[in-house]
């Protein structure tokens, strides 16, 4: 029987995803039509990005899952018309470059990069930074993408303290959890790194009680979900020296707008949500295995939790 997938996440991702998956859904020995647009009534399997036009499900009750085309679901995990299995993406491209983006800002902030690189002509101050095994890094957040980084910085020889609602063990790091072991995390980081999902206990999770707790001249990188940062309280710990500096790649508005203060704050390195991008080529053989899956009577993979949110 031919399978209708129904490809929701836009014509301009279309265009960059038909043959991958056309070849991943081979590969998979599944016989599949893709559409941009079919009938509800027809539609075995949805491949979705919460920024489609398709945001009543209801139709669709023939759908045996929803396929995300993003990391994050907290726009779409409680929209009440869902009521297909949902599976969040977990794409080894998306988590090789999240590694790499958090690996290089904490090398960037650990290493003292940007005295150098904005240094004034002629200046010359020799100061030799501490090895990895003398700084102390935090990972709130050990999911798929905060474990493979904490793992991929204990590799490079930084203590990795890592923390997550619920406790977990990783090799190199040491782990902490609920919001004991969240204080405790704090008071060492000296560089913070929130990988966290977005939720209702995520919201504002480094708000000026938080930030007060971090040693003095702390530094953030924040690719997780912009959501996680109360930016009042980040500004006002700039302000006092609290923080020294931060690298921003998400934000509660984005595009963030022009006016914001984060641009006016030399401390404040901004890049465009570009830490972890889902790969077609990768995405799309996570979602003809996981819809290989579901056809053999296997268990979805990455299955999303709407009481947990992720």
């Amino acid at each position: 029987m031919t399978l209708t997938v129904l490809f929701a996440a836009g014509e301009e991702s279309f265009a960059s995803y038909r043959a991958p998956l056309e070849s991943a859904l081979a590969e998979e020995g599944l016989d599949t039509s893709l559409f941009t647009d079919a009938p509800p009534e027809i539609v075995d399997y949805i491949i979705f990005a919460p920024s489609s036009s398709l945001q009543d499900f209801r139709p669709y009750k023939r759908c045996k899952a929803v396929l995300n085309l993003w990391a994050g679901v907290e726009r779409i995990v409680h929209n009440t018309t869902l009521t297909q299995p949902l599976a969040r993406m977990v794409d080894p491209g998306l988590t090789a470059g999240m590694v790499e983006y958090v690996c290089g800002h904490v090398l960037r902030y650990h290493l003292g990069m940007d005295a150098h690189i904005n240094a004034a002509p002629g200046t010359w101050e020799q100061r030799d930074p501490p090895l990895a095994s003398e700084r102390k890094v935090a990972i709130l957040g050990l999911g798929e993408l905060g474990s493979a980084a904490a793992k991929a910085l204990a590799g490079l020889g930084f203590v990795v303290i890592g923390w997550s609602a619920r406790e977990k063990q990783l090799d190199g790091v040491i782990c902490q959890a609920g919001p004991e072991g969240l204080e405790l995390v704090l008071r060492q980081a000296e560089i913070l790194v929130t990988l966290l999902p977005h939720t209702p206990q995520t919201e504002s999770i480094l708000d000026a009680k938080s930030l007060a707790l971090l040693p003095s001249g702390a530094k953030i990188i924040n690719p997780g979900r912009g959501a996680l940062i109360d930016d009042a309280a980040l500004l006002a710990a700039i302000e006092s020296g609290q923080v020294s500096q931060a690298t921003l790649d998400v934000f509660r508005i984005e595009p963030l707008p022009a006016d914001h203060p984060f641009w006016t704050r030399p401390e404040i390195t901004i890049t465009p949500h570009i830490a972890a991008t889902t790969r077609p080529v990768s995405a799309s053989r996570c979602i003809a295995q996981n819809i290989a899956r579901v056809e053999q009577g296997l268990p979805l993979l990455h299955r999303v939790d709407p009481a947990r949110g992720y």
